[in-house]
């Protein structure tokens, strides 16, 4: 399976995308965001980081990026789509994903692991995972707050799009164990399809228990088992 790795100029985290995908196995190539083509991939990642510096808003400029056009076609298409940090920001941004992140509620930038739960496994990344299965992974964040409408939040609740929430180790959802306070503790929605998914956690951070945990790559594995349209 050919996955390929957006860099946009701040992006930091391509390069643990890349080793992380071909850790896995996958053919993982790097995309430059002025490409106007996914080059024949089968799934794309938009990685974390500070596109464009976070200039303006976080992502607001990375979507107007030529690449972007061509991310919009395969999502379109039914092609695996996945955003992790400030790639899930680029994608609520250039409204392929519902909702907006806002800053965390502590106005502070959290770096730590935390537990997330599976809400539903008809993603890219998910779909080698159980349903209210608890994974550990790390956040890096300013600006992780999810948020959206109480109409918006009633569309995902009942279209099944919340795909992890933030949560105790045992699975359950409290204050507590919500790192940024973002609404209905969620870390990770998709579109209607379930083909367009993004995260704020780091799944390609802990791909190895010498690294602090291998959560990650249950998440990376499922890339593989989704199939390359929806």
């Amino acid at each position: 399976m050919r996955i390929g790795v957006i860099i946009f100029p701040g992006s930091n985290c391509d390069q643990d995308c890349l080793w992380a995908l071909r850790e896995a196995g996958y053919d993982a190539v790097p995309l430059w965001h002025q490409h106007s083509s996914l080059d024949g991939c089968d799934a794309v990642v938009l990685p974390g980081g500070f596109s464009y510096g976070d200039y303006l808003r976080c992502g607001a400029i990375a979507r107007f990026s030529p690449i972007m056009t061509a991310v919009r076609q395969h999502a379109e298409a039914g092609g695996g789509v996945v955003g992790i940090c400030n790639g899930f920001q680029i994608l609520t941004e250039a409204g392929l994903l519902p909702g907006t992140l806002l800053r965390n509620e502590g106005l502070r930038f959290q770096c730590e692991p935390v537990h997330i739960r599976i809400e539903q496994t008809r993603t890219p990344l998910t779909r080698g995972c159980r349903s209210g299965e608890v994974l550990t992974l790390p956040i890096a964040h300013a600006e992780g707050r999810y948020w959206v409408t109480p109409e918006q939040l009633a569309d995902l609740r009942a279209n099944d799009q919340i795909v992890f929430r933030y949560c105790s180790a045992d699975g359950e959802l409290t204050i507590q164990s919500n790192p940024n306070g973002s609404l209905d503790q969620i870390a990770g929605v998709c579109n209607h399809q379930g083909n367009v998914v993004g995260l704020m956690p780091h799944p390609e951070r802990a791909m190895d228990r010498w690294l602090g945990g291998a959560d990650g790559r249950r998440l990376i594995d499922s890339l593989g088992l989704a199939p390359a349209r929806v």
